[in-house]
This record gives structure tokens, C-alpha cells and sequence, in this order.
């Protein structure tokens, strides 16, 4: 039988989409360790794009990896059922990520992050996904992410929360000298992601440019694109 974290009252359950070795998880646990306990369950290894996937017929082996860490071979959103039928049901909320890339727009349907959250919603548990935008080849910036997302997680704590309702956070990539970015709360863009292919010896390789995809003026990837902080309320219905 496994045994329970040690954390007797933990406000948080902390997971992602990029495994429990991710360095945007460590971040994100850093940006909310004054705000209250908290303990990882998160996927032993990267679960990106997973979607909403579930785990119903095949047993889910957890390691785990420390005091109030647990590594599933599962998906996020297995995750936080487990959490929440077996080690923490008296958690308070759910936090996913720090996504290594953006969740804007079409992404939300497929990101294992954001159903992680999703999930929570699902259980009467209020969540935020958490997401850092970049340009490939650029490196991230964890330490800044965590001075932004500090303030901003406690305002969203703060908030009232209206049962089936999450928020989807998505911080811009900056120029190390750029002034901080404000937060924008903003509606879900609606356009589809680039439809585009390469033939490579009979072999179809998706390649359409994430970074020119179409968006409309005041929404999710419009903010993020223009270098501030975009957060959305979205809803399981």
C-alpha cells in the first residue's frame, strides 16, 4: 500500500504536462511557496498534448520522488484524480504548470496542462493553468516567470470562483530589458492553429509556424503576442 504525503493540509496540488522533472514545475512551485502548502503529482515523464486523456483500464504505477512528491506514469489529468480520490481530496486548489510553451487559443483543447485544471473543475476544484510562451530557440526565463506570476497567482486567489469556471495563464517571452508586462484579461481566441505539412520520403511532418498563427485583435494570443501577461476565465461547458 502506498503511503499518504506528509503534508497534513495542503492548499495546492502542483502538476504539468512536462514530468515531475520539469524545470517550469520547480518554478511554479517557487512562485507559490508563501501562499501555502503544497504537494506534486505530476507524470514520471513529458505528456504534452496529451489532451484530456484518462487512464480507466491499465493500473497506474506511482513512485515517490520526496517529501509530498509523486511521480505517475499516467497523464495530468490521472494525476489529479489520483490526488484527489487518494492522497489529497482535502486540497483547495489545483495549479498546472509552468507549461514549457504556450497553451493560447485551439491549444487548450489538446494541452495536458490545461486538463489537469479542466479536470479539477470537473470535482468542484478550483485551478489555474499556468503557461510560458517562447520562440524556439530562445531560452527560458524561469526566475522572471516566478517575480510575475506571484503577484498575479494571489490576485486569483482572492477572487471569488463560480464552480466550472478555470483560469488559463499564458506569460509573453520578453527582452531581458523590457519593463514587466501588465496583466489583460481576455477572451479564448477562437482561430484554428496553421494547417501545414511537409512531404519528407512518403512521410507527413507537421510544420505550420506557431508564432504566425492568426488571431483576433484583444484575445488570448493577441495579448500574449504583444507582450503581456494574458489571462482567461474558461468553463467546462
Amino acid at each position: 500500500m502506498l503511503d499518504s504525503p506528509r503534508v497534513v493540509d495542503p492548499r495546492f496540488l502542483l502538476t504539468n504536462d512536462d514530468g515531475i522533472d520539469a524545470p517550469g514545475l520547480a518554478a511554479l512551485a517557487a512562485a507559490v511557496a508563501d501562499l501555502g502548502d503544497s504537494v506534486w503529482i505530476a507524470p514520471h515523464e513529458p505528456q504534452s498534448g496529451c489532451s484530456h486523456r484518462v487512464t480507466t483500464e491499465d493500473p497506474l504505477r506511482v513512485q515517490r520522488r520526496g517529501e509530498g512528491r509523486w511521480a505517475v506514469e499516467g497523464t495530468p489529468a490521472d494525476c489529479v484524480r489520483l490526488g484527489l480520490a487518494q492522497f489529497v481530496p482535502q486540497v483547495k486548489w489545483v495549479l498546472a504548470g509552468i507549461n514549457h510553451g504556450g497553451n493560447l487559443g485551439a491549444d487548450v483543447h489538446h494541452s495536458g496542462t490545461v486538463a489537469a485544471v479542466r479536470e479539477a473543475a470537473l470535482h468542484g476544484i478550483p485551478g489555474i493553468a499556468l503557461s510560458q510562451y517562447r520562440k524556439r530557440g530562445q531560452d527560458f526565463d524561469w526566475q522572471r516567470a516566478v517575480q510575475w506570476l506571484r503577484p498575479l497567482v494571489r490576485e486569483l486567489l482572492g477572487k471569488s470562483w463560480s464552480a466550472g469556471t478555470f483560469w488559463n495563464i499564458n506569460l509573453p517571452q520578453l527582452a531581458p530589458d523590457a519593463p514587466d508586462p501588465q496583466v489583460v484579461i481576455c477572451p479564448l481566441d477562437p482561430s484554428p492553429l496553421p494547417l501545414s505539412y511537409r512531404d519528407e520520403n512518403g512521410l507527413l511532418h507537421y510544420n505550420g509556424n506557431y508564432h504566425e498563427r492568426a488571431r483576433r485583435p484583444g484575445s488570448d494570443v493577441d495579448v500574449c503576442f504583444r507582450g503581456q501577461i494574458s489571462a482567461t476565465l474558461l468553463s467546462i461547458m
